[in-house]
């Protein structure tokens, strides 16, 4: 049997166990940095297929690396497997909750983490029959939605020898993912104030709460003056308790983007400021919490360009009947334009056009050509960081309806049904067929190198992490 039919009858020969661990992870639904659960379950199966577990990477207790073999090259597998807060929902085309206000894989991670994982354990065994020299990482990485899992790992030096390193995510189309993804810092600002009866004594207060506010309205401004597609957006945490008393504490909490890393530092600098004119203006102090601070993605067309033929080479998908049924009934309670957005997306993201009439088919399972410049993604990644480590690159598999809103209930829904376990299984093979030409053909490794090496431009990767930060 050839390397290559080993790597596919390893996967499809576990579908039902891929499944149902895909399935477990799914109903039991964890926010980032509590996935006790799903780090659990997928290190026990790779402990049992004889990978070595190194727990708590990156001073993150649901973070882990496995690793199997010995030697050069070295291949990492990056896996995710955190939900989101308040996306419960049953595998249904109506929304409802499993519990309300519970946690949901809006992300589809339970699916994310379960292929990563099969990709490792296909590639070990094609390695063991072939007799083929390398090490296979599987890196168990919390808290992505949060963007702190790897960004923490990478300041540790998870990723410091890696050869390559090969991902996936779930989506609506088979396609590779080799655009760019904007850096981001994640803060929250605290002000602090004096509390005093609002009524009956406001002179002798000092309102938190208008520190935020007046933080916010400066941080409007600052929108007409930064570059094209920065991004500022924010929630705020705490405001008070009761419009009686003047709030002695308040919390907004910041998410700033922009394309490049130097970008967002440019544009914090600003945001320090801002943060310092609202406590004077209000009479108040502040802090500042850094959460996490991630670079942008660096695309790798070399790798890019082998995951497409590796898509390629994958055993086919094929819906039933009844899948793409209920992705009609899911598509039927979108966001008016979704659609529509999601294929114009497809058009701009693909070398070829797409036919009209091809917008009516809810469910994508051919393997769509990519771009060499493709459109930037408006969402971050800390998959960003890793990509200025090592040459990384990623694909996208059908998972979900076309124009699924990304974070929704709808996601929850066919991430937990059979469309989501087809995307896994496909992106499995995909990874896994491509992890199986870079441990053969050591020119693409080469080449993948050379690439980053010129893409970086003379820039090495510096975590924009403080120093003192620790995950939360």
């Amino acid at each position: 049997m050839s390397a290559v039919e080993t790597v596919r009858r390893a996967i499809n020969d576990q579908d039902e166990r891929l499944a149902f661990i895909a399935q477990e992870i799914w109903s039991h639904p964890q926010i980032a940095l509590q996935e006790t659960f799903a780090s659990a379950l997928l290190a026990k199966e790779l402990a049992e297929a004889g990978f070595k577990i190194e727990w708590g990477v990156g001073q993150m207790p649901t973070a882990f690396v496995a690793t199997w073999g010995a030697g050069r090259p070295v291949l990492g597998f990056l896996g995710e497997y955190d939900a989101l807060p308040g996306l419960s929902q049953t595998v249904s085309s109506a929304k409802q909750a499993v519990e309300v206000l519970g946690p949901g894989h809006g992300c589809g991670h339970n699916l994310y983490g379960t292929a990563c994982m099969a990709s490792a354990m296909a590639l070990k065994a094609a390695m063991e029959q072939g007799n083929i020299a390398g090490t296979i990482r599987f890196y168990g990485c919390p808290a992505e939605e949060t963007l702190v899992g790897k960004v923490f790992m990478a300041r540790a030096g998870a990723f410091d020898d890696l050869d390559a390193a090969l991902s996936w995510h779930p989506g609506s189309t088979n396609l590779v993912w080799n655009g760019s993804a904007l850096a981001l810092n994640s803060f929250k600002v605290n002000f602090y104030g004096v509390a005093a009866h609002a009524g009956a004594e406001p002179e002798m207060g000092r309102s938190a709460l208008d520190g935020v506010m007046l933080m916010d309205v400066g941080m409007n401004y600052l929108r007409e003056h930064v570059v094209d597609k920065a991004r500022i957006h924010s929630v705020v945490t705490s405001g008070g308790q009761a419009p009686n008393v003047v709030p002695a504490f308040a919390q907004v909490w910041y998410f700033v983007r922009a394309p490049q890393r130097r970008q967002v530092e440019e544009i914090y600098a600003r945001v320090l400021e801002i943060a310092q004119g609202a406590a004077l203006m209000s009479g108040t102090r502040h802090e500042i919490e850094l959460m996490t601070a991630g670079y942008e993605l660096l695309p790798n067309n070399t790798l890019s360009s082998l995951l497409l033929q590796a898509m390629q080479a994958a055993d086919p998908m094929h819906f039933t009947d009844q899948e793409r049924r209920f992705a009609k009934d899911l598509q039927a309670t979108f966001p008016a334009g979704s659609v529509q957005r999601d294929f114009e997306w497809m058009q701009k993201s693909a070398r070829s056009a797409i036919a009209a009439a091809e917008i009516d088919n809810p469910l994508w399972e051919q393997v769509l050509p990519h771009s060499d410049t493709p459109p930037l993604m408006g969402g971050s990644t800390d998959i960003g960081d890793v990509s200025w480590i090592t040459p990384t690159a990623q694909i996208t598999t059908c998972c979900w309806p076309l124009g699924t809103p990304g974070h929704s209930w709808q996601a929850v829904a066919s991430s937990g049904s059979g469309i989501g376990v087809k995307g896994l299984l496909f992106a499995a093979q995909g990874m896994a067929l491509a992890g199986l030409e870079l441990l053969t053909k050591p020119a693409l490794l080469q080449a993948a190198r050379a690439e980053f090496i010129k893409a970086k431009n003379g820039t090495e990767y510096v975590s924009a992490l403080a120093k003192n930060s620790v995950p939360q």
